[in-house]
């Protein structure tokens, strides 16, 4: 007489290091937001240099060490958005920045969008991971921001690194609305094909 044993996986504990890490840059993001109200560029550019370019750590830890928990896929990407919305939003009121109030919300309307669109059809089983333009849209949102920053810290900042925000800026919404386009193309493909089954 054989008994069938079972096993059970206890799933890793939300008290991890990529959890902290990502809770270290939401307070990094803040920071950022605070920093700009009060004109501290430098200070600024350091914080959110911190926070996005240490993007990659938690996700690369939760995966390697097996510590991958609900709530830091939902509290990760969360904190993307916060840093990159929050920051432009923040750049908006700053008269030098030329962040115009139409960029913000080009890039906070994609965000909304895309995370609604995963919502769904990640709800209904399906997989909605990121695509490559979503990735090189986030490069380049970052690297947007620094130079925008670094031109405000330089308050006479020479003109190649204004037309290098210049081309930068318009190079992030070019691509936010490019990604943008094709999530909904693929959004509508997995709706479709959902359809007929």
């Amino acid at each position: 007489m054989t008994t069938a044993t079972t096993t059970t996986t206890t799933p890793p504990s939300i008290y991890n290091v990529p959890n902290l890490l990502t809770t270290i840059r939401f307070f990094l993001a803040i920071g950022v937001v605070v920093l700009l109200a009060y004109q501290e560029y430098w200070s600024a550019l350091v914080a959110f240099s911190v926070a996005a370019g240490t993007d990659w750590m938690d996700g690369y830890w939760a995966r390697k060490y097996g510590q991958v928990t609900k709530l830091g896929r939902i509290f990760d990407p969360f904190v993307d958005k916060i840093i990159i919305c929050g920051t432009f939003i923040a750049l908006v009121a700053i008269d030098d920045s030329n962040v115009a109030p139409w960029i913000a919300i080009v890039i906070v309307a994609r965000e909304l969008l895309v995370t609604s669109l995963r919502g769904m059809i990640e709800g209904s089983g399906g997989d909605f991971s990121a695509r490559w333009s979503g990735k090189w849209k986030m490069v380049l949102q970052c690297a947007a921001i620094i130079l925008v920053l670094i031109g405000l810290g330089m308050r006479d900042a020479p003109a190649w690194i204004l037309h290098a925000t210049t081309l930068t800026l318009w190079s992030a919404v070019a691509l936010t609305l490019y990604s943008g386009w094709e999530y909904i193309l693929a959004a509508t493909r997995m709706l479709r094909d959902g359809a007929k089954s």
